[in-house]
């Protein structure tokens, strides 16, 4: 299959590129330089100018507090951006992987969001991510939309880095404790996204590592396993104020991949074992 990866430059795109590899697809990788999303005549003369199986749109605006106040960039991206690659998709008959997440739920209570659960986002970047989701299911049938959560991976920022980071300069960290969700881990949800894209199993799914955690817990974890003496402190969101509200409860029911006959992601913690190893050889090498 050919298959064109947005965002290629990111954790996930870097990672659904090699996986595709490995499984002798041919992967066609793009970011911003090869395909400016926003731009919907760009986008059409790339998708066409080769013939093409499918889309994984990994491409997106992500950064949730500045989102705040750049309504307008952060709406352009992810709502204008997934519309127009949809729109081509719909055209050349192709099916359509798009990459959403948990903020497009409010996150109030504690029950697991079900996939077909109403959408109440809480902040600009969820709002942005709920509208691409309704482009694709206004202009496609041939759709996969898959809500992830808590993201990490080796090519890119993310919360276990900035954790590490972060010890080598503090004795003590402050760790939100009343949010609770489950880390994904970028190398296991492509092996997930390419089994997907073989398929014609459509419709809204979620995906993450299995296990649930806080913020807190998380951090707790990570030092743990790379063995970092540094005193984690639990608080809740009110004391560690951001921009944009973030939702308390970001618990996935994933019932709906082994319905379907997909593999569970691995637990968490032994996705963030794997990772350490992973950062630790990279390390090793530079």
């Amino acid at each position: 299959m050919r298959i064109l990866v947005t965002g290629v430059k990111g954790q996930l795109g870097h990672d659904v590129v090699d996986e595709l590899t490995k499984r002798g697809h041919t992967p066609i990788g793009v970011d911003v330089e090869e395909m400016d999303i926003t731009d919907a005549a760009a986008v059409e003369q790339e998708m066409k100018k080769e013939p093409l199986d499918a889309v994984i749109h990994c491409a997106a605006y992500t950064a949730v507090d500045p989102a705040e106040d750049n309504r307008e960039v952060c709406m352009r991206v992810n709502a204008e951006g997934t519309r127009n690659i949809a729109r081509v998709c719909r055209e050349l008959d192709i099916k359509m992987v798009y990459i959403s997440t948990d903020y497009v739920f409010d996150g109030e209570g504690e029950r697991p969001w079900e996939p077909d659960d109403a959408r109440n986002p809480l902040n600009v970047y969820g709002e942005s991510k709920y509208q691409g989701e309704l482009a694709v299911e206004e202009y496609l049938d041939k759709y996969f939309i898959v809500r992830i959560a808590w993201v990490f991976g080796v090519n890119g920022k993310n919360f276990i880095k900035t954790m590490l980071r972060l010890a080598k300069d503090h004795k003590e960290i402050n760790v939100v404790n009343d949010q609770t969700g489950s880390p994904t881990y970028t190398y296991d949800l492509a092996v997930l996204l390419a089994d997907m894209v073989e398929t014609e199993k459509y419709g809204r799914y979620h995906a993450t590592n299995e296990g649930l955690c806080t913020w807190y817990e998380f951090a707790k974890e990570i030092f743990a396993q790379a063995g970092v003496d540094v005193k984690v402190n639990p608080v809740s969101s009110e004391e560690f104020p951001a921009k944009a509200r973030r939702p308390h409860n970001s618990r996935m029911d994933k019932s709906r991949l082994t319905q379907n006959g997909f593999k569970l992601l691995p637990s968490w913690q032994d996705a963030l074992k794997r990772y350490l190893e992973v950062l630790k050889n990279e390390a090793e090498t530079t």
